[in-house]
């Protein structure tokens, strides 16, 4: 007996033993599937940082994207758009010869980036650009600043009023160089507006790209041979920063800024334009100089190309819902997508994790009703983040019923403030005037009834003999 019971309590002990061996389900999904395991954000030192999907222009990643910071020569990248602009406006062309003047050297630091120009030497546009975006030379800035605009001054206001026309909201600039001044900021997500309206002209980013350039023989200088400021795209001086995704865009440093990069990558169909400002550069133990912006930008790449996919999230011919209708004799009609939906998502979140919240314009919807109206919005997102909002388009026509509208058309007619206000007024009237005759008909009631009594009262007849 004691044996058996011995045994029974054994058996018991190692079936709650088993139970809790078993691994617990994951948190459930908005549709009852298992929660998504997505990717850990990477930790940058950057002070602040931004990431974005260049096909859809979606925000990976962010991190005081908003704070005004200082940019140092990415606003380079602003003054390369102006002129870019000026020669597609035909006010400057890309083989036309600029003279350098003294005033575009005035207020340039001794110690700043230099191509070595001359005062009175002459080069291109293009070359000057060349000069300006792969080895950061401030008085490139400077000459064609005055080549665009006549003046560095009228050429940093019109760098302002073209921040403001990009939609930019942390955004000063003083200078065309990015030289330090404490009115001279910007923002990660400013910088990515200006970058982003730079990138659609090719040659800006053909010479952002380029790591090494011969700039030809000019009246006062032999040829120069640049290499890039960018060890993302650099090579035997990258000091093993080289990234083969990475291109272009711009780097920025001084001691106010700290060290700046604006960068683009691309593998297979994914592509990115990343931001960082206010990194650092420190020595490691193992007497590693490490420099922040080119680090964080490949984490953010890495990361990015590692955990980022395009999925299908909606497609046209779904059927998503019934919206009820009125004034028809059919009382819903069928909704569906716009248009396919594909979004850039982490690789572990899946179309059946997103949560669907749609909007209807009027509940019910009127008829008539075509095919193609649009009766709403579609928003999908997950743990606070949108990731796509689609119309709902109407699947088929539905008639409206004549008797329903026009008795909708009574309703809304006499609800209509002035005309109860005119019913009002008619109701008072007819009150009124009801009241009137029956006080006129009283009155007339009482003076005949006293005329009657007093005639017989006083008449007494004819006596007869």
């Amino acid at each position: 007996m004691k044996t058996k019971r011995f045994l029974s309590v054994f058996l018991l002990i190692a079936l709650v033993m088993s139970l809790w061996a078993v691994p617990s389900a994951a948190a459930d999904g908005p549709d009852g599937s298992s929660a998504p395991v997505l990717p850990a954000e990477p930790e940058l030192n950057a002070k602040a940082a931004l990431l974005v999907d260049t096909n859809t222009g979606a925000v990976v990643y962010a991190k005081n994207e908003h704070q005004e910071l200082y940019p140092a020569s990415l606003t380079k990248i602003m003054t390369a758009l102006l002129v870019l602009e000026a020669v597609d406006g035909g006010k400057l062309a890309m083989d036309q010869q600029l003279t350098a003047s003294a005033s575009a050297f005035e207020g340039l630091s001794s110690d700043g980036s230099t191509a070595n120009i001359q005062v009175g030497e002459t080069m291109t546009v293009e070359n000057l650009l060349y000069c300006m975006l792969v080895v950061s030379a401030n008085e490139a800035c400077d000459i064609l600043a005055e080549a665009v605009s006549g003046s560095v001054g009228a050429f940093v206001d019109a760098m302002n009023a073209k921040a403001q026309e990009l939609g930019c909201k942390n955004t000063h600039f003083v200078n065309p160089n990015g030289l330090h001044d404490s009115q001279h900021y910007t923002s990660a997500w400013d910088m990515c507006l200006i970058a982003s309206a730079a990138l659609k002209y090719d040659v800006f980013m053909t010479i952002c790209d380029t790591a090494t350039v011969t700039v030809p023989a000019t009246n006062l200088s032999p040829a120069r041979t640049l290499h890039t400021t960018n060890y993302l795209i650099g090579a035997w001086w990258s000091r093993g920063y080289l990234n083969s995704d990475a291109h272009g865009i711009k780097t920025g440093s001084t001691s106010e800024a700290g060290h700046c990069l604006v960068s683009s990558a691309a593998r297979g169909s994914l592509s990115f334009i990343s931001v960082v400002l206010g990194c650092d550069r420190v020595t490691l133990e193992n007497n590693e100089i490490r420099t922040y912006s080119f680090y964080d930008t490949n984490q953010l790449f890495d990361w990015a190309f590692d955990n980022f996919s395009y999925q299908t999230i909606l497609e046209e011919s779904e059927m998503l819902q019934e919206v009820p209708v009125s004034l028809s004799k059919i009382d819903h009609v069928t909704v569906h997508p716009a248009k396919d939906v594909e979004v850039l998502m982490p690789k572990g979140l899946s179309p059946e994790h997103l949560e669907r919240e749609v909007s209807l314009r009027a509940d019910p919807a009127e008829a008539p009703i075509s095919e193609g109206d649009v009766l709403g919005t579609l928003t999908l997102s997950y743990d606070g983040r949108e990731y796509a909002t689609v119309n709902l388009l109407a699947l088929n026509d539905v008639e409206a019923s004549k008797l329903l509208t026009f008795w909708r058309d009574v309703q809304l007619f006499f609800s209509k403030t002035s005309v109860k206000v005119a019913a009002a007024v008619l109701l008072v009237l007819l009150l009124a005037l009801i009241v009137w005759k029956l006080l006129f008909s009283r009155r007339r009631y009482r003076y005949g009834r006293s005329v009657g009594r007093g005639r017989s009262g006083n008449y007494r007849g004819r006596r007869r003999h």
